[in-house]
């Protein structure tokens, strides 16, 4: 009778572990998902601010917008700037204009002149006379285009002023970049802000990555594509959902500390990246397994 209830025994034992080495997941992690940080692309008074913790964006969606009302100022008072030098510049293209209208007619009186010596009716004074007069004229000319150039030179710089303004007052429109969930919000309305403080962290999680780790010799089961399943915890029992192997590590690494065991986790192994489409109950640093489908194993 003894020997039958060991054998009993012995074989319930076996039938379990068999049992539980079947049901072991091919690889344990959490989900994460790439965070976008969206920090200030200027500087001042955040006027609006019109988002909370959970929100879903669109690309491009308008959230807010920071005090412009210096750089309008800044903007009015560069336009007078260029008026008044646009002013200055034509009255000095002015004065060239009339220069350049005498050194015409001089010109054109030497020509004259010119003839006039040829038929021996012109005399070489009157011809001396009218090329000083044309010297004179010409290096007028060029003095004042060099009194010109610096008024030139600024005229510029103030249309680079300018567009650096509207460069300003475009990014004091604070605009969700990309598609996704508002993770963290570190800004209220009202608040000073400055060039380059953070204002949100978001998220895309209508795809999630689960990051599992693997050992080498698992390694020639996987491959970018392939098709996996991952399961979550749900009250009683697992809940399933399909997943796509998208990156596989190139280089081993130490198994993370979030594994249990301090043998485990000297162990090298190599993280896998799986992509999930999230229905809305999968969250960021969850824990899941993934397992492979029958057909990989064999």
């Amino acid at each position: 009778m003894k020997t039958i209830n060991i054998l009993i025994v012995l074989t319930v034992t076996l039938l379990t572990a068999c049992k539980n080495n079947d049901n072991r997941a091919d690889g344990y992690g959490n989900f994460e998902a790439t965070e976008t940080t969206i920090s200030a692309e200027n500087s001042g008074k955040l006027l609006l601010f019109n988002i909370d913790e959970g929100d879903v964006l669109k690309e491009n969606q308008l959230i807010g917008y920071i005090d412009t009302l210096s750089l309008h100022l800044k903007k009015e008072q560069l336009m007078v700037q260029k008026t008044v030098i646009r002013a200055k510049s034509k009255g000095i293209l002015s004065q060239i204009g009339v220069l350049q209208a005498k050194l015409k007619t001089a010109e054109t009186n030497k020509a004259r002149i010119i003839s006039l010596i040829k038929d021996n009716a012109g005399t070489q004074n009157q011809l001396d006379d009218v090329e000083g007069e044309v010297a004179v004229l010409k290096n007028s000319i060029n003095s004042i285009e060099i009194q010109n150039a610096p008024v030139v030179s600024e005229f510029k710089n103030i249309d680079v002023q300018l567009q650096q303004l509207d460069n300003q007052i475009q990014k004091s429109e604070i605009v969700n970049p990309i598609n996704g969930t508002v993770l963290s919000k570190y800004a209220q309305a009202n608040e000073i802000v400055t060039f380059g403080k953070p204002l949100y962290k978001i998220a895309d999680l209508t795809t999630m990555q689960l990051r599992v780790y693997v050992s080498e010799t698992q390694l020639a089961n996987l491959k970018i594509g392939q098709k996996v399943t991952v399961k979550i915890d749900n009250q009683s029992s697992m809940k399933s959902y399909d997943g796509i192997i998208s990156w596989i590590a190139s280089e081993a690494e130490f198994t993370p500390k979030i594994i249990q065991t301090k043998e485990e986790r000297v162990a090298l192994v190599y993280a896998v990246k799986i992509k999930v489409k999230n229905d809305g109950s999968l969250k960021i640093g969850m824990p899941a397994e993934m397992w492979l489908n029958p057909e990989t194993n064999q």
